[in-house]
């Protein structure tokens, strides 16, 4: 049976430049999402993955089992904004707002997703509110790969932000996102992947 690696077959997706920007046209995909609040790492964010991975597991084996179809479990994503951007400038990261979410492929379907909720709801109680199941689309979007330590971001969004973008004659469109491809746990800090994405739209 051949287990796909969507980071291999999606390369315009999650394998960008880290040397230079470059747009690209991203499609509607499902994925399983969780909303939350705060800065990386603290117990809601912990609390999210805690249930994103075990549903996501449950689906893969599941797919496996019974469409004898195999993949590779794809990478956590983020969505991060705030409601003003002050937080982010001056690290006010009390105030941050985010989707944590893993994508799943085109054959997964809802019912599928449901069993597996079940099955997960059953070692870890309730499950969270803003948990779901749901297509999302970006369309056009900016991206960069960022290879290094998650609070060295800054410098890679501010040369989007204030060259790229302006040079381009493109503006925000949707939410900042970030596709963490490197497991922090066991790669160093100086070597995390990073998908730093901006949905654009044309001025």
């Amino acid at each position: 049976m051949t287990k796909i690696d969507f980071k291999k077959t999606l390369k315009t997706l999650y394998a960008p430049s880290k040397k230079d920007f470059s747009l690209v046209d991203v499609p509607s995909m499902n994925f399983v999402m969780i909303d939350g609040a705060g800065p990386p790492g603290n117990q809601a964010y912990v609390d999210a993955c805690e249930w994103l991975y075990p549903i996501s597991y449950g689906l893969k084996f599941m797919s496996k089992i019974d469409l004898g179809r195999d993949y590779v479990v794809p990478p956590l994503e983020g969505l991060w904004w705030a409601d003003s951007m002050s937080a982010y400038t001056e690290d006010r990261r009390d105030e941050w707002l985010w989707t944590l979410m893993i994508m799943q492929p085109e054959w997964i379907t809802s019912k599928m997703f449901t069993r597996s909720l079940e099955k997960a709801s059953k070692k870890l109680g309730t499950p969270p509110e803003t948990l779901r199941f749901e297509a999302f689309q970006e369309g056009q979007s900016a991206q960069i790969m960022h290879i290094g330590p998650y609070s060295k971001e800054g410098p890679i969004l501010a040369r989007l932000h204030d060259e790229y973008m302006p040079e381009n004659r493109l503006t925000w469109n949707r939410k900042h996102h970030e596709i963490y491809l490197s497991d922090p746990r066991r790669a160093a800090p100086e070597k995390l992947k990073t998908v730093l994405r901006q949905p654009v739209r044309s001025v």
